[in-house]
């Protein structure tokens, strides 16, 4: 599997830049990304893959897009600015969540996205979006109740109403598989995190019991045979990350209390801590190994990566184990520290590992 977004293609950021100089209409810019996806989708096909998303290529970012349909909302602010990217390698600066308005889901977000795929290539279309707290998360109640909000219970009302809505949509364009990017739960391990979370009234430990609470009443709701996982990282903005902590401080309400089937775990890096908390995983779940990094081009051995899958199968079944890239390519349009080549090459080194293991994969 891989988590979703792709590097832009140079000439794809050229014509945005065009367009935004208001140098060509809407609908050039439209073809642009037409090309520029269905390049995206014969790469995949090409490597072995047998899913494919559109790589986010309509998108300066997937979270500021999709929280932005739903409303005067920011998800990407730092100082005032929407979040740009910095050093590669090191933390950075968390971006937090600007309400103005209530959330309202008034029209399909992804739909087409999904019918794209489906009319441009054979392989399994994939759609990511972001986690229904992914903006609390970001704000807190303070955001919330700032301006747009006089009840928390409306809020999360209205968040639940608005993915419930995007996930019919999904289901009526076609789309059967829908990957949800919540990435608190993975940072919720980092001290900082905490201290964070704290200064401004939050306790992380009750946040995880309301995260989840929020997330299997979206799940509830939605289309019956769509399958739906949940990515979770540490922060992925040009190399850069925003935690670091392993999942032990949540492993057993994640795997136990969330009612996702299968979870998209980041495992790049010692950020990440050990698979300990996998031996939590109950037997009717799945886990898919975040193991190749995409915030460098350094390509990763074939040896190295089945030795830290026989390592995980030490806490959780092998065959309820899957591999990927750690995170998405270009959780901005900016992207990683890496070249298309060496994108292309760890894509493929995830199909050669999966085959390795799993020879019918």
């Amino acid at each position: 599997d891989h988590i979703g977004s792709l590097l832009r293609p140079k000439a794809l950021l050229d014509e945005r830049a065009r367009h935004s100089r208001g140098e060509i209409s809407r609908e050039v810019l439209t073809k642009a990304e037409d090309a520029a996806i269905r390049d995206a989708l014969a790469m995949q096909a090409r490597v072995g893959l047998k899913l494919a998303t559109d790589g986010e290529f309509r998108r300066r970012s997937y979270h500021s897009f999709f929280y932005r349909q739903l409303g005067d909302v920011s998800i990407d602010t730092v100082g005032g600015h929407d979040a740009k990217g910095g050093n590669a390698g090191q933390r950075g600066e968390q971006p937090s969540a600007v309400i103005g308005s209530r959330l309202q889901w008034t029209t399909p977000i992804n739909a087409a996205d999904a019918e794209f795929i489906k009319a441009n290539s054979a392989l399994v279309p994939k759609i990511t979006i972001p986690g229904p707290c992914a903006l609390h998360f970001r704000g807190g109640d303070k955001a919330v109740l700032a301006t747009a909000y006089r009840d928390m219970d409306q809020f999360w009302d209205d968040t639940v109403e608005a993915f419930s809505r995007e996930l019919a949509a999904l289901a009526k364009a076609g789309c059967r598989y829908v990957q949800i990017d919540e990435t608190a739960f993975a940072k919720f391990g980092d001290p900082e995190v905490q201290h964070a979370l704290a200064a401004r009234g939050d306790d992380w430990s009750r946040l995880i019991d309301t995260y989840i609470a929020v997330t299997n009443r979206v799940l509830k709701r939605a289309p019956e045979g769509m399958a739906i996982g949940m990515h979770l990282c540490r922060g992925n903005r040009g190399g850069q990350w925003h935690a670091e902590g392993s999942y032990d401080e949540v492993a057993d309400r994640l795997f136990n209390v969330l009612d996702i089937p299968f979870y998209f775990l980041e495992y790049d890096t010692p950020r990440a801590g050990t698979f300990a908390p996998l031996r939590l995983v109950p037997k009717h779940k799945q886990v898919v190994l975040g193991l190749i990094s995409t915030k460098s081009g350094d390509l990763e051995t074939l040896d190295h990566l089945r030795g830290r899958v026989d390592e995980a199968a030490e806490h959780v079944d092998l065959d309820r184990l899957c591999v990927s890239p750690q995170c998405g390519f270009a959780s901005v349009e900016t992207g990683n520290p890496l070249t298309p080549q060496a994108q292309e090459a760890k894509l493929r080194l995830v199909v050669d590992l999966a085959r390795k293991i799993w020879p019918d994969a």
